[in-house]
């Protein structure tokens, strides 16, 4: 069962970078705690043959370094496949829906090849093997999407490829990124998590702003999106490379067993045993991102068909439609560009706040209320105002920023003394974390397909900005009874404490 812990976001983080060497990867992309289980066991079987080496950190930040091209590949992606679309010949609404490419993926793939991975004998190690073929997979169908237009002109057989290959890259990439964080975790002695973990939230903003600097190379994106993809691939196996050069993995005994039936009882055990606020978490951040979507999928959307409409990249080139366009393009890349510079600075924020006493749900609820104001601004303020436009994107990375790291904080606090005890069902928990991104993505993908059959884009794109400012307003709101029930069950779980504690100090 699952205790709150402190209540102090400081011992989350802590908890959650300090405490996960073995399973890290598992609470990224949702690992279910069979597997988890299985994954130390399997380290455990092999700590009385080895001691286990210590990388200097050098090696284990170029270990990470195929995290920042997996990030430049999702911020790439997000604003240009609908874009790509609607330029091949499909409706605006089919290329909302087909967005639901990557919440559906996600929603499944994570789990799955997390398992594969943390279960695998291979005598390439676990995470190595899996890395490498989602980089081959992810070249093919990063290729196949990027030639739909050069092989086949603008028609339903281009349009219906590049459909296809976003799935498929939907796929392939998480195949790719799930054992990376896993590979560094795996490497890293216990002391060094902490540090690898901000050098993940660098690299992510880093990738970020590289993949902003990417759209300006060549403008319209659409109509180069092989180059694009060329050189987006490029730098993930250059990095990928690197990682695999530089770091080794060694076959791994597996000592237990595991079976889906297993799996499956370790689910709704842990569904069972979650406690209210971590049902008001669920809802929070199915709303959270459902607000936050807009901005990574359709931000450059509404940057080119409502903020600085009239424009057309298709229109000529020494007219005002193509040229307003070029300009929309740039404007959208250049506030994307300060908006990752804003990520970076807010995550080295959350670091310093993570050692004060302010609770964790008091730090989350304004981050995540900026985003209802960015929502409104969007909606009714910025109107064809450039610099307005460009001033809600960068804002708009603050609640991202927030829903991409203080819940696992979060969730990291309620675990802490269960983890202890051997009785944690953390990476399940963190399973469904990462399931709620995945909802709201989905939610907002929905939504705006349908309301594209009935509306122009920028009236569409106006109500999903006010349903998104309310799904913020909202969120903010339920993010302030984050530590409802808290001291109730801290009084529970006082009668045992004395005996967990003997239990922890033996671990320490």
């Amino acid at each position: 069962s699952s205790h709150f812990g402190s209540g102090r976001l400081g011992f989350g983080a802590r908890a959650l970078f300090d405490r996960m060497s073995s399973s890290d990867e598992e609470l990224q992309v949702g690992e279910c705690s069979s597997a988890e289980k299985d994954a130390r066991g399997i380290r455990a079987g092999s700590s009385d043959e080895e001691t286990k080496e210590r990388w200097p950190l050098w090696k284990l930040a170029i270990i990470g370094l195929p995290q920042l091209g997996v990030q430049l590949l999702w911020v790439f992606l997000g604003p240009n496949t609908a874009p790509y679309l609607t330029s091949l010949g499909a409706s605006d609404s089919f290329a909302a829906w087909n967005n639901s490419a990557g919440p559906i993926v996600g929603f499944f793939v994570g789990p799955i090849v997390g398992t594969w991975s943390d279960q695998s004998t291979s005598k390439w190690g676990r995470r190595r093997p899996i890395i490498v073929g989602g980089l081959i997979a992810t070249v093919v169908a990063g290729l196949l999407y990027g030639a739909a237009k050069p092989l086949f002109g603008v028609g339903p057989t281009a349009m219906y490829l590049a459909a296809c290959m976003q799935w498929g890259l939907d796929f392939t990439v998480n195949v790719m990124q799930t054992p990376i964080r896993a590979f560094v975790a795996d490497l890293a002695s216990e002391d060094q998590q902490f540090l690898m973990q901000m050098w993940f939230t660098v690299v992510c903003s880093i990738g970020t702003y590289g993949a902003y600097y990417i759209m300006q190379l060549f403008i319209p994106n659409p109509e180069h999106m092989l180059e694009l993809m060329v050189v987006v691939i490029v730098i993930n196996a250059v990095f990928i490379g690197m990682a695999l050069v530089v770091g080794r993995e060694k076959q791994l005994k597996r000592t237990g067993s595991s079976s889906a039936c297993g799996a499956i009882t370790a689910i709704g055990r842990t569904l069972k045993d979650l406690h209210v606020a971590f049902w008001i978490l669920i809802v929070v951040l199915c709303l959270l991102w459902f607000g936050n979507t807009v901005w990574g999928s359709y931000g450059k959307v509404w940057f080119t068909d409502s903020v600085w409409a009239p424009c057309d990249a298709m229109a000529p080139e020494n007219s005002v439609a193509y040229a307003k366009y070029h300009e929309a393009a740039d404007a959208f890349s250049a506030a994307g560009e300060w908006g990752a510079l804003l990520s970076l600075l807010l995550a080295f924020v959350l670091m310093g706040l993570s050692f004060t006493p302010i609770p964790h749900h008091f730090i989350f609820a304004p981050l995540v209320f900026v985003g209802a104001v960015v929502c409104y601004l969007s909606a009714f303020q910025v109107g064809h105002s450039g610099s307005m436009a460009k001033l809600s994107l960068i804002l708009s990375n603050i609640p991202l920023g927030a829903a991409g790291s203080i819940p696992y904080g979060i969730v990291a606090v309620w675990n802490s003394k269960a983890e202890q005890s051997g009785t944690s069902s953390l990476a399940m928990q963190m399973a469904l974390v990462n399931c709620c991104i995945t909802v709201g993505q989905q939610v907002c993908h929905t939504v705006l397909g349908a309301l594209e059959t009935s509306n122009p884009v920028p009236e569409a794109l106006k109500q999903l900005f006010t349903y998104s400012m309310v799904a913020n307003g909202v969120a903010a709101i339920g993010a302030l009874f984050l530590g409802l029930g808290k001291k109730k069950r801290e009084l529970a779980g006082s009668g045992s404490e004395s005996h967990e504690s003997g239990e922890s100090s033996e671990s320490d």
